[in-house]
């Protein structure tokens, strides 16, 4: 199991040896490297220069100059913003489910862009969102995306449509998400220093459906990986882009 991929497709493709499928949790895109300033989609447009800057404006919240700055960078080139994303996007895509063994179970994260996923997702990958699926006998749901913040990432949804999808998937085995629920010790970052977003509606499924597992990513250096809520086991799978090694689930 996989999530927080952003770009790794070198170690993705040997992260599924020896599973019965490989689980991806989202997040493929790397738009922008917080530890290399000069890695993703932002650099390649804009140079590393201006990604120090933009790195040095969010990590300060300062999310309104951050946008501004932006804003002067798209002018300054005078390209279709949409349209140069989705360009560099699809070239990541490519790469990314190139690299996808079958079965490949996966769902979005909050960084990716849905509508391009049935072009590249073969016969091999399972995108689910808000749907539950059996692997090896037991039943998986999957909720994809997350909850909308400052940063305005390409998949972030309304908390009353997250809630939605979470309902829809029921009683699981496992709940898979790519945020984790709304638990202060699974939701902070140490490294950024701030509480990432998670989900009060994922917190109250876990209570009262019961799942064995809750599997999730986004936080890259949570403060706690693994903790109990109740009767579910909450295991935050782990920064695949950085560490390139996958989480195993063993049932």
């Amino acid at each position: 199991m996989v999530s927080d991929v952003h770009g790794n497709a070198r170690d993705l493709a040997t992260a599924g040896e020896g599973a019965d499928a490989l689980i991806c949790l989202g997040d493929l895109v790397l738009f922008l490297d917080y530890a290399d300033h000069s890695r993703g989609i932002f650099p390649d447009l804009f140079g590393t220069e201006n990604a120090d800057r933009i790195v040095e404006l969010r990590t300060a919240r300062r999310f309104e100059e951050a946008r501004a700055f932006q804003a002067r960078l798209w002018a300054g080139i005078g390209a279709d913003r949409a349209a140069a994303i989705h360009k560099a996007v699809r070239g990541q895509y490519a790469e990314m489910f190139a690299a996808f063994p079958a079965p490949t179970y996966a769902t979005y994260g909050n960084v990716d862009i849905p509508a391009l996923w049935p072009e590249y997702a073969g016969p091999g990958t399972t995108v689910l969102d808000g749907e539950r699926v059996e692997i090896g006998g037991r039943v998986f749901g999957f909720v994809g995306g997350g909850l909308r913040t400052p940063m305005r990432t390409p998949y972030e949804i309304g908390d009353e449509e997250y809630a939605a999808k979470v309902e829809a998937v029921g009683e699981v085995d496992v709940l898979c998400t790519h945020i984790p629920p709304e638990v202060p010790e699974l939701v902070y970052d140490t490294v950024a220093r701030r509480f990432e977003r998670g989900s009060r509606a994922l917190l109250d499924a876990i209570h009262r459906t019961r799942p064995r597992y809750a599997l999730f990513g986004h936080v890259h250096q949570p403060l706690v990986r693994r903790m109990r809520v109740g009767a579910t086991e909450c295991v935050n799978v782990g920064h695949f882009a950085s560490r390139g090694r996958p989480w195993v689930l063993e049932w």
